[in-house]
């Protein structure tokens, strides 16, 4: 017996009540608040959403890959409750509480390097990065920081700075604190026209001379970095970039600082992303999203010398390490470890049924990614590689009037990003692909 649907749309799209509400939403809300899709949920479980007017979408953003467990966790939400029952807050800075040291010792043993013992709690990821920055400059007396291109660190005034996309992220929003930006390793649009592997990983060296130029020589606090570049469009740099990056950081003194705020919690298959890259050193990562199944809490994690050097209270925030949401992360930790395995086997059907539609659709130029945080690159031609951003737009148009919730990303505007539930059921994921296929063949034929 086939299994049944799950994506199911009674209405047209919007339906008359998340009409109702977008007429609310113009009247009472900044227009700066955007909206991929335009159907106001109602409820949602695991990876199916409800919007108001009845309708089911299959859900391939885990609200921007938090939802690592899928949505309303049965556990999670225990957690949540049992918490609230005993203290909603008391904010840690002024009569400390248990939920918080208990997850910053979690943190240090879930650590993806043995040395990352100490942590600070924050609000969002944004507020993480921040706070690292200001660790980084406290700790080493200096001040230069770096990012890279196709990063994204958040919308804060150093969030934007760091993050390297204009539109519509920092455009107006200047003048931002100065920061500067190095290439990072985008091999399918090489920014130095070389060839992996023969390039010998030459964007690195290029990062050990301008951090050796006269400009820069002894001034550098810290280079900043997603493992797997994803607002920028999921690029997953070669495995010889980040051990050889953190070589270089050592010998200029520079902190290397890992932002696993999309990539941490089991998304790529490994509990951090950077276990997939071992040998690679650094002293603090930035964590948010999935750490807590979808509540509030953001965390700074690192070397202790480095995390101990600042002054008391040279850290904090009121709301930071929420009693909630440490709750929530303990019991989500926890989850996300013992269904590590489930990763693998999303990501094998996945990356199948994706190379299927590329050898189908010259419009994708590259299928990339790790374990449950898969992408594909949109091209008009695969010679010349010009980004299709309009048909990228269709194709997330048409999952959406076919039920499923897409999201896209990139610099160029050309990336199709899926983050399904690390629990998504098999037949769930195969209507997905079913879906997405379906907007791959409608487009091309346009």
């Amino acid at each position: 017996m086939a299994a049944t649907k799950k994506a199911l749309v009674k209405t047209a799209l919007p339906g008359p009540k998340s009409l109702e509400l977008a007429k609310l939403k113009e009247m009472y809300i900044s227009k700066s608040i955007s909206i991929a899709a335009p159907v106001y949920i109602e409820k949602a479980a695991g990876s199916i959403f409800y919007d108001v007017d009845g309708n089911q979408f299959i859900d391939m953003g885990s609200g921007i890959g938090v939802n690592n467990l899928g949505n309303c966790n049965r556990e999670v939400v225990k957690a949540v409750k049992d918490q609230v029952g005993k203290y909603m807050h008391l904010c840690f800075m002024v009569t400390p509480y248990e939920p918080y040291v208990r997850l910053a010792e979690k943190m240090a043993k879930m650590a993806p390097r043995p040395y990352l013992t100490k942590s600070a709690f924050f609000n969002s990821g944004a507020e993480a990065v921040e706070n690292a920055v200001k660790v980084a400059r406290h700790y080493t007396k200096k001040t230069a920081v770096f990012s890279f291109q196709h990063s994204f660190h958040g919308r804060t005034q150093m969030g934007m700075a760091l993050t390297a996309k204009e539109q519509p992220y920092k455009a107006g929003f200047g003048p931002l604190p100065e920061t500067y930006k190095l290439e990072f390793a985008y091999c399918y649009r090489c920014p130095l026209n070389l060839r992996h592997p023969s390039c010998g990983i030459a964007c690195a060296d290029k990062i050990d001379e301008v951090f050796s130029s006269q400009q820069f020589a002894g001034k550098v606090a810290c280079l900043i970095s997603e493992p797997i570049a994803g607002e920028g469009g999921f690029i997953v740099p070669p495995d010889e970039f980040f051990p050889k990056v953190s070589q270089i950081c050592k010998k200029h003194n520079v902190l290397l600082i890992m932002d696993e705020i999309q990539t941490g919690a089991g998304r790529t298959g490994k509990m951090w992303c950077m276990d997939h890259w071992p040998s690679a050193d650094y002293d603090m990562m930035t964590t948010a999203k999935g750490i807590a199944g979808g509540m509030v809490i953001s965390g700074l994690t690192g070397r202790a010398e480095v995390m101990d050097e600042t002054q008391a209270g040279g850290l904090g925030g009121t709301f930071g390490g929420h009693p909630a949401a440490c709750a929530a992360a303990l019991v989500q930790m926890e989850l996300v470890h013992k269904n590590l395995d489930k990763v693998e086997k999303i990501n094998k059907y996945m990356t199948g049924r994706l190379k299927k539609m590329q050898k189908k659709y010259l419009i994708i130029g590259e299928i990339r990614g790790k374990g449950a945080m898969m992408a594909i690159e949109l091209v008009k031609d695969p010679v010349s590689k010009e980004p299709a951003v309009e048909e990228t737009k269709i194709i997330k148009d048409h999952a959406f009037k076919n039920g499923m919730i897409l999201l896209s990303c990139g610099t160029l505007g050309n990336v199709i990003r899926m983050h399904p539930s690390i629990l998504m059921p098999k037949s769930i994921l195969v209507e997905a692909m079913d879906i997405l296929e379906g907007g791959l063949e409608a487009t091309v034929k346009k």
